[in-house]
């Protein structure tokens, strides 16, 4: 994963790098590239993996990756496989396009599909985790059992960039505006923008905020994935899980 989180990465190779024997069974390939769904085995165990796709569209979600996943996640249910989620998406794509298209309908299809699963669910944050989409998937807030996140998570309403720009607005503009010169009044706002920036990301933008709130169960490094993953299973094997007692939910069509 590179060290910058604005550059993309294939989420297929994290993949591979925890299932059994890399074998990775990919489902919609060509469709919806920036969500993927798929099943393999860990530890001998048939599992459905969804995953946000940072290689394509930076991982956002937008309408056909929210039915594609929503599909899988209840395809899952309905057989009693076991779903890991691997979740590093920034929030869901803007325009109209979308807005008219129907997105928060067509988005709350996925919430909904992961919260009415009742089959163990895994979530790994590996890196952004913003506003809504973090929600959507599979985040603790709806009903997910074991929430992990690597050291490199970024779990915030938005990316520290954009909020600093908002938040802190009017004293990046009062703060250079002694500076009579342009330059120097640009490169002032600029320097003050990037420790807010730093300031921002320390202080929220981390996963050790959201593990102290209870949001995530643990921070761990990348190489111990696989083992705390097969634990997870294990500790689920005999989960039993229940919707309330009605005829059925209503799904968001």
């Amino acid at each position: 994963m590179p060290a910058q989180s604005n550059l993309p990465y294939d989420i297929k190779n994290v993949i591979r790098g925890v299932i059994d024997e890399g074998y990775f069974f990919e489902v919609q390939e060509h469709y919806a590239k920036n969500i993927v769904v798929g099943f393999a085995r860990l530890n001998g165990r048939s599992v459905g993996i969804v995953a946000n796709q940072p290689a394509v569209l930076a991982g956002t979600l937008d309408i056909n990756a929210s039915v594609k996943g929503a599909r899988f996640v209840r395809f899952c249910d309905c057989f009693n496989i076991p779903l890991i989620t691997f979740e590093d998406v920034p929030g869901f794509l803007p325009g109209t396009q979308q807005e008219y298209g129907g997105i928060i309908r067509h988005g709350a299809k996925l919430l909904f599909a992961f919260a009415e699963a009742t089959v163990p669910k895994l979530t790994v944050i590996t890196r952004k985790a913003y506003g809504g989409a973090y929600c959507v998937m599979a985040s603790k807030h709806i009903r997910t059992d074991v929430n992990y996140a690597w050291p490199t998570a970024e779990i915030a309403v938005m990316g520290p960039e954009g909020a600093v720009d908002i938040v802190y607005k009017r004293e990046l503009e009062h703060s250079a505006q002694k500076y009579a010169d342009q330059q120097q009044h640009a490169a002032s706002r600029e320097h003050i923008r990037k420790e807010k920036i730093e300031e921002f990301r320390n202080r929220f933008a981390n996963p050790y905020v959201a593990a102290e709130r209870g949001y995530v169960d643990a921070v761990i490094p990348p190489r111990e994935t696989r083992r705390k993953l097969i634990d997870a299973l294990e500790m689920l094997q005999t989960k039993r899980d229940k919707n309330p007692s009605k005829k059925h939910g209503n799904i968001p069509l």
